[in-house]
């Protein structure tokens, strides 16, 4: 697997970043086109690179001061079939699926931090699935709304802030967390709260035994372990580029059910769900965070580590 770099570097940074890329065992399709950038005015310089090392390349061009002054975009191709991309895979470290491209996991997170309207409406609507769940007691709009709800991205950015030193990075997603689950949980008050005084929910509705939905506001020990397990392997898929397992983390926490419990019981005034309900977001919030610190710590500590020895480990066609 590789990812191709489009480069545009100033006339003053073309030779070292030629210079650079012009190993075989880092790069291949090293393309230069002199004088073919206008902003800034300079070289368009493109390649493609082993997942593995393109941390690597992007760390040296950072040191030559290329983000300031030059552009550079990442991709990743559908398909390279064709000999040096088999090469560059063999000679790289490890496996491409275990790599890790650790600027774009933090531009993942910058743009999993800024408040949109989508965002918003995500939220909103799948709090208000929740809050339905807990009506219906159905454990399948439970997992609905688990799906639909779009925190997990920002509760890793705050986990990535912390790690990377970017406290920037951490308010703001923090912010948004704060600001999109209040503003979900008013909007399905004021609902529940209408539909309370049309009848068409009652506080029993919410306070009677459910056996289905009833551990959304059940917080214990294990509330906050599957938290850990689940914020764990969603930072892994996310640094690894694991998009598929990424739906499996987010219907194992029960952050947005229980803030649809927690707008439930408001709009109908059942303060031990209420109390509840405060309690398991605030631990599956904690335990994700804190499970995502961990992993990120041991990923930049020994993760190329662990790729090196896998290559010995495992046998490679």
């Amino acid at each position: 697997m590789l990812v191709h770099l489009r480069l545009t570097v100033p006339t003053e940074l073309s030779a070292e970043v030629v210079a650079l890329l012009e190993d075989e065992h880092r790069s291949a399709n090293l393309t230069v086109l002199v004088g073919a950038s206008r902003s800034p005015a300079g070289d368009l310089v493109e390649c493609d690179v082993a997942r593995e090392l393109a941390g690597e390349v992007l760390d040296r061009l950072r040191a030559l001061g290329l983000p300031d002054v030059g552009g550079i975009v990442v991709t990743t191709p559908t398909a390279t079939p064709f000999a040096a991309a088999r090469r560059l895979e063999r000679t790289a470290p490890g496996d491409p699926e275990d790599a890790v491209i650790w600027e774009s996991v933090i531009d993942e997170c910058w743009s999993a931090s800024r408040p949109t309207v989508s965002f918003h409406v995500f939220l909103a609507l799948a709090t208000l699935l929740a809050a339905i769940a807990v009506i219906t007691d159905s454990s399948v709009l439970v997992i609905g709304a688990m799906v639909v709800g779009p925190e997990f991205g920002t509760v890793a950015a705050i986990a990535t802030g912390l790690v990377f030193g970017r406290p920037g990075l951490t308010w703001r997603a923090l912010r948004l967390l704060v600001l999109s689950f209040a503003l979900a949980i008013a909007l399905v008050t004021v609902l529940a709260l209408v539909a309370s005084l049309t009848g068409l929910v009652s506080a029993d509705m919410v306070t009677r035994p459910r056996p289905q939905t009833g551990f959304i506001w059940h917080p214990d020990r294990w509330s906050f372990i599957v938290a850990l397990i689940a914020g764990a392997a969603g930072v892994l898929a996310m640094t690894t580029a694991r998009a598929n397992a990424m739906v499996g983390v987010f219907i194992s926490v029960t952050t947005v059910p229980a803030a649809g419990n927690l707008a439930l019981a408001i709009g109908t005034w059942a303060p031990s769900e209420m109390r509840g309900s405060v309690a398991q977001l605030g631990v599956n919030i904690a335990g994700m965070v804190i499970a995502g610190v961990v992993v990120l710590v041991l990923q930049r500590l020994l993760w190329d580590r662990v790729l090196r020895a896998s290559q010995h480990l495992f046998s490679r066609s």
